[in-house]
């Protein structure tokens, strides 16, 4: 039976069905501290090394998951630390409840110590809800209703507790008169379907389609196999979006890959040229990817009515789920006989496959990125979940990484922030312990936060029913997206001062803290270092040394694009190297293989 306000907390968390929570400890949390000590039977609490870490493994197991991540930071500054990993799971609708301190109630307004306005600092993260309890007979009903509302609207909740508060005698029944709330516990989550008028108008416009593509996001994650049979029945090719990689797998011809400035050039020259666009479960933001108004009769399927018809100009805009809908839209679509569209996609596909093995067997200096990927894809374990960072790697993982069925994949996809990749696979491996992890970072972001969350790895590994947490950094010494962004975008050099990173052994640090370290800059050895990492008995750091003027080479280059990039040239202190891959890239894209391991 609860005693305090913080063992309720617990113990009401618990009848929702919470097993864990992510924080860090400060005074302003000292009463829930204590009280999840005596919940330990029931909640387990991870303590990262920083509070924004905390909130990227909640936001990691709700984007794993499904269900609602938990993190917890202290007053002031604790609380103010978690907004960037909240704004990554905001951005990506996910499911995530926050609880912060604050000082005492008799103190606030009085400019004391570490008082800061949380109401209006959590406002936007948490607007769905965000409410400071100010008795104990309030607190039941702010837990179930944020939990709640983070699953029913798939966003950001967040409590305040002032720590007086937190010690005061619990109120499981509040009193059973006016100006009281008795709430409950429990949600069951609604099947959305659009109406049958709705999915007739939408079979009409799909089976008048000669050359249909599909988009496909993270609300597909859920849906492969209708997915697949509606891409069969209208002989479409389908794209994805980075949050939905791992919605179809990529072993089947007609699956264009990512889509995007990271993305392939199927998937390209499937938006300009298709005549009718189904885009499912996807906010894929980037509109000049996708067919030019007017092109293609559109149909999409989405959750959230406020996501249709934003990206594209759609003719029917169905609001539902993906997987019941496209289950129910199946019967109504009508078999593709003429299958030179699908064909023509197929093609492509695979000359593209080949396309991507030349590029990944190109002498660089001392490594290819590319090779470290193409190599990493027939190595990867069945069941491994990836979690992914941001920076130049994406462009890799993001083309090169072949996701087969029974996989997981996320990243960071509407903050796109750098520091995401190792805590996503600290969270990703609480959440299935039985499963072997890939976190893919570069070496900006293990200098930012990774190299600390390493800490954490070494801290509970051995908690893990399988111990294999693979961590691949690929040390370039550069910030190297930022780097190709100048370079293409702005029309500017390489700037040193800002780019250039200290060249850390990422590996020795691993073997420091008892993990198990690997080197690899040969790539004649990048098979056998991704099969060691597979095979350990521990986490691994698998550290490529690899050339940071590799350039990862958008699926269409417009003018614009390469003018700048010319002008760039000019003042560019690593002009040999940049000018001897670009060339080989882009000849690979001419003419797959020709170049080979020395070209």
């Amino acid at each position: 039976m609860a005693t305090t306000v913080s063992d309720f907390v617990w113990q009401r968390l618990s009848e929702w069905g919470v097993e864990r929570v992510y924080g860090y400890p400060g005074d302003g949390i000292n009463g829930l501290i204590g009280a999840l000590d005596r919940a330990q039977d029931k909640i387990h609490f991870i303590q990262a090394r920083h509070e924004e870490m905390a909130a990227f493994m909640a936001g990691a197991h709700a984007k794993y998951t499904g269900e609602v991540g938990v993190c917890l930071a202290t007053s002031g500054p604790g609380a103010i630390h978690l907004l960037n990993g909240l704004y990554d799971a905001r951005l990506d609708h996910m499911p995530v409840l926050a609880i912060v301190g604050q000082q005492a109630r008799a103190a606030l307004g009085g400019h004391y110590q570490q008082e800061v306005d949380l109401l209006s600092l959590f406002k936007d993260v948490a607007g769905a809800f965000v409410q400071q309890a100010s008795v104990p007979e309030q607190v039941r009903h702010l837990i179930d209703r944020a939990m709640r509302t983070a699953m029913a609207e798939r966003r950001i909740a967040c409590i305040i507790l002032p720590n007086d508060l937190q010690e005061l005698d619990a109120v499981p029944v509040p009193p059973h008169q006016h100006g009281t709330i008795h709430s409950g516990v429990g949600y069951e989550k609604p099947l959305i379907l659009p109406a049958q008028s709705q999915l007739q108008r939408a079979a009409e416009v799909l089976n008048a389609g000669g050359k249909v593509a599909m988009l496909v996001g993270a609300g597909a994650l859920e849906a492969t196999d209708e997915v697949i049979s509606v891409a069969d029945r209208l002989g479409a090719g389908v794209a994805k979006a980075l949050l939905g990689k791992a919605a179809v797998p990529d072993d089947l011809p007609w699956v264009t890959g990512s889509i995007g400035l990271l993305g392939t050039k199927p998937s390209w020259d499937m938006m300009m040229e298709c005549d009718t666009l189904l885009m499912v479960g996807s906010g894929f933001p980037y509109s000049e990817f996708l067919p030019k108004e007017g092109q293609a009769r559109g149909v999409q399927i989405d959750l959230k009515g406020d996501m249709l018809s934003l990206r594209y100009p759609m003719e029917v805009n169905l609001q539902g789920d993906s997987r019941a809908t496209l289950e129910a839209l199946l019967p109504l679509l009508k078999q593709k006989t003429d299958l030179s569209w699908r064909q023509k996609i197929e093609k492509n596909v695979a000359e593209w496959w080949k396309t991507l093995e030349a590029r990944a067997m190109h002498a660089a200096e001392p490594l290819n990125p590319q090779r470290v990927f193409w190599d990493l894809s027939p190595r990867l374990p069945d069941r491994c979940i990836i979690a992914g960072d941001s920076g130049s790697h994406t462009n890799w993982y993001a083309r090169d990484v072949k996701i087969r069925r029974g996989m997981k994949a996320t990243l960071s996809g509407g903050l796109a922030t750098m520091g995401s990749g190792v805590p996503y696979a600290i969270g990703a491996k609480f959440a299935y312990p039985d499963r072997p992890v890939l976190a893919i970072c570069g070496d900006g972001a293990m200098q930012m936060n990774g190299m600390a969350e390493l800490i954490t790895v070494a801290k509970y590994w051995k908690e893990w029913a399988d111990p294999r947490l693979v961590v691949l950094v690929l040390n370039n010494r550069d910030l190297n997206q930022v780097t190709w962004e100048q370079r293409v975008m702005g029309g500017d050099p390489k700037f040193l001062g800002s780019q250039s990173l200290p060249d850390v052994p990422y590996h020795k640090f691993a073997e420091l803290i008892g993990l198990k370290g690997i080197f690899v800059d040969n790539p004649d050895d990048v098979a056998g270092a991704w099969e060691a990492a597979f095979a350990a008995d521990r986490p691994v750091v698998l550290e490529a040394f690899t050339d940071p003027n590799v350039p990862p080479l958008p699926p269409h280059i417009t003018l614009k694009q390469a003018r700048a990039f010319a002008s760039s040239m000019f003042g560019e202190p690593e002009l040999g190297g940049v000018l001897r891959n670009t060339a080989r890239e882009v000849l690979a894209s001419v003419l797959p293989g020709s170049l080979g391991k020395g070209g």
